[in-house]
C-alpha cells in the first residue's frame, strides 16, 4: 500500500506530502484546487506519461515519489519500496526504485503490479478486449492455473519446433551455397592441423630465434665469468683450505662447503654452454614460425578468439553440415513432435475452454448483479468465449470479449466502446467488485467514479467502495457526499495565495471536520439542516 506520495513543481503544487491509510481514502474539495493534479502524479509515478507543461511555472523540474511498503512482509526494511522520478524542462527523465536508476518503461512495469489508476482514459483501455481474458481467469484464479502451465510449456515448445522449420536454410540454391561455405570451413580448420597449446608454443620458439645473437653474445660472456672469476678462483681456494681442514673442525666445514659451491658452479657452466649450443638462427625455421603464426591468427578472425574456440567452432559447423545435408529426415521428426505438441495442446485448451465458459456465466451473473446498483438497470454484460479452431494463443485458444447492451432493444456493443465516461467507471468498478478477492493488485484509484450519478447508485457506489477497500487501499477523488460519507480517511484539497502565486494544500480532516465537508459538498453551504444531513450519513457508514 502506499504510505506517502511527495509531489513538487506539478501544476500548481508547490510542495506537497500526503500520508496514506489502508481502506478508503477519499479526497474532496474544491474546484480547481489540484484534485486531478494528485492523480496526474500518481499516474506520473507509475511510469505514465507527461508534459512539460506541466512543470510549475518558473521551476526547472518536476518530482514526484512515492513510499510504499508491503503489510505482510515479515521484515519492515524488506517490505519498504520507494519509487521516484524527476523530470526536467529539457525533457529528461530519471526515476529510481529504492535508489537505483531505471528507465520509464522499468518504471511502468514494475508498478503495474502495484497501483491501478481508473479514470476516463485509463478505463478505455482496461476495457480493452485485450484486457478480458484476463479479468475472467482472474476470476477462476488457482482453478485453471494447472492447466494454463502446462499448456503454457507446451506452446514454447509448439513455437520452438515452428521456428526450426522455418529456419530451412531458403531454397535448395540457398541451401547447397550454405553447405559449400560451411564445407569450406571444415576444411580450411581441418588442414591447419591445430594443436590448443601450439601458438604459444610457436610465439616463444620465434622470441628466442629473433634474440638467437643476443642471448648467444650473453651466454659466452656470462659463463667465460663464472670459469675465468669463479670456478677457477673457488678451485685454488678449497686447496689452500684442504690443507688445515685437519687443523680445526671448522676449517673442514667451510672447506666442504666451498666443494658444494664449486660443483653447483660447475653444472651452472655446463648448463649455459648447453644454451648457447642449442641457440642457432635458421631462416627457413624462421619464415615457417612466421608464415604458421600468421595462418593461425588469420584461422582467429575467422573462427575464434583462441585455438579451442576455433576447434569448437569447427565441431559446431560439423553438426550443422550434418543437419544440413539429413534436413528432411530432421524436419520429419519434428513435423511428428509438432503434430504430438498440438494434440496435447488441443486437449488442454479444450478443458480450459469448457472451464472459462462455465465460469464466464458465473462471473457475468456477478457482475450484472452489481451494475443494477448502479443506475444501469437495464444493462447487461455478455461474456463471450470463442475457441478459435486451428490458432494457438500463449493462454490456450480462446478470444474473450466482453460486451454490453447498455439499454432495452439495442444490439450489444464490446465493452470498449462505451461512449460515457461515467458508464466505464462504473462498470469497472462493479468488475473490480467482483474481482476484489482474488485481484492482486494491492492500490486501487479510481478518479471520475461519480460522474452523472446520484441517489440510490451514489450510494450503491459508495458500497462498493467501501467493499473493494477491505482487501484493497482505494484512492478516490469525489464530489458526492455519499462517497465522502463512507471514507475511513478523509482529505480536504483546497489552494491559497501567497506572494501572487497559487498553491496546492491538503489536510487530513478530523471527524467534525469531515460531517462539515459531507455538509458542503452535498448543498455547497454549511447549515443546520445540512449538518444534519451529513450526520445521517455518516452515521450510516458507521453502522
Amino acid at each position: 500500500m502506499i504510505a506517502t506520495l511527495h509531489i513538487k513543481n506539478i501544476g500548481i503544487i508547490e510542495d506537497l506530502s500526503i500520508d496514506l491509510n489502508k481502506g478508503l481514502n477519499v479526497l474532496t474539495g474544491e474546484t480547481g484546487a489540484g484534485k486531478t493534479l494528485i492523480i496526474d502524479s500518481l499516474q506520473i509515478i507509475s511510469g505514465g506519461r507527461f508534459s512539460k507543461e506541466m512543470i510549475r511555472k518558473g521551476e526547472n523540474n518536476s518530482f514526484v515519489e512515492l513510499c510504499m511498503y508491503e503489510p505482510n512482509s515479515e521484515k519492515a526494511e524488506e517490505g519498504n519500496i520507494i519509487i521516484s522520478r524527476e523530470i526536467n524542462v529539457n525533457g529528461k527523465n530519471m526515476c529510481k526504485i529504492n535508489g537505483r536508476m531505471t528507465t520509464v518503461n522499468e518504471l511502468k512495469e514494475f508498478m503495474s503490479n502495484f497501483i491501478e489508476i481508473h479514470g476516463q482514459n485509463d478505463n478505455q483501455n482496461r476495457l480493452d478486449s485485450k484486457q478480458h481474458l484476463g479479468y475472467l481467469d482472474g476470476f477462476m484464479g488457482e482453478e485453471i492455473k494447472p492447466e494454463k502451465n502446462k499448456y503454457e510449456k507446451l506452446y514454447q515448445e509448439y513455437h520452438k519446433i515452428k521456428q526450426e522449420l522455418k529456419t530451412n536454410f531458403g531454397d535448395e540454391k540457398e541451401k547447397q551455397r550454405k553447405l559449400d561455405l560451411l564445407q569450406y570451413q571444415v576444411k580450411e580448420i581441418e588442414e591447419a592441423k591445430l594443436k590448443p597449446e601450439e601458438e604459444k608454443e610457436l610465439e616463444e620458439k620465434r622470441k628466442v630465434m629473433l634474440n638467437s645473437e643476443k642471448i648467444t653474445e650473453n651466454l659466452g660472456q656470462a659463463n667465460k665469468l663464472i670459469e675465468e672469476g669463479g670456478i677457477d678462483g673457488i678451485s685454488m681456494a678449497i686447496r689452500a683450505l684442504e690443507k688445515i681442514e685437519n687443523i680445526e673442525e671448522k676449517y673442514e666445514k667451510v672447506a666442504s662447503n666451498l666443494k658444494s659451491i664449486y660443483y653447483e658452479l660447475q653444472e651452472i657452466s655446463r648448463d649455459i654452454s648447453g644454451y648457447g649450443q642449442a641457440i642457432y638462427f635458421d631462416e627457413k625455421e624462421r619464415d615457417y614460425l612466421e608464415e604458421r603464426l600468421d595462418l593461425i591468427h588469420s584461422l582467429k578472425r575467422k573462427y575464434g578468439n583462441t585455438i579451442e574456440e576455433i576447434l569448437t567452432y569447427k565441431k559446431d559447423i560439423e553438426k550443422e553440415i550434418q543437419q544440413i545435408e539429413n534436413l528432411e529426415g530432421y524436419h520429419s521428426k519434428l513435423r511428428q513432435r509438432k503434430q504430438e505438441v498440438e494434440n496435447q495442446m488441443n486437449e488442454l485448451a479444450k478443458e480450459i475452454h469448457n472451464k472459462r465458459k462455465a465460469t464466464a456465466k458465473d462471473l457475468m451473473e456477478r457482475i450484472n448483479d452489481e451494475i443494477k446498483e448502479l443506475e444501469m438497470k437495464n444493462a447487461k454484460i455478455n461474456i463471450h468465449v470463442d475457441y478459435r479452431e486451428g490458432e494457438y494463443f500463449k493462454t490456450g485458444k480462446d478470444i474473450v470479449t466482453f460486451y454490453i447492451v447498455t439499454n432495452l432493444g439495442e444490439d450489444e456493443k464490446e465493452l470498449s466502446k462505451i461512449a460515457s465516461g461515467g458508464e466505464m467507471s462504473r462498470i469497472m468498478l462493479a468488475i473490480k467488485k467482483v474481482l476484489a478477492d482474488t485481484d492482486q493488485i494491492p492500490v486501487l484509484i479510481f478518479d471520475e467514479i461519480d460522474t452523472g450519478i446520484s441517489g440510490k447508485a451514489a450510494n450503491a457506489v459508495a458500497h462498493k467502495l467501501k467493499a473493494i477497500a477491505k482487501k484493497h487501499q482505494v484512492l478516490c477523488i469525489s464530489h458526492l457526499p455519499n462517497i465522502a460519507a463512507a471514507a475511513d480517511y478523509n482529505y480536504f484539497i483546497s489552494k491559497n495565495v501567497k506572494q501572487d502565486r497559487t498553491k496546492t494544500q491538503i489536510k487530513l480532516l478530523k471527524e467534525n471536520e469531515v460531517i462539515e465537508e459531507i455538509a458542503r459538498i452535498s448543498s455547497g453551504e454549511i447549515n443546520e439542516i445540512t449538518l444534519k444531513y451529513a450526520t445521517e450519513l455518516r452515521n450510516k457508514k458507521a453502522s
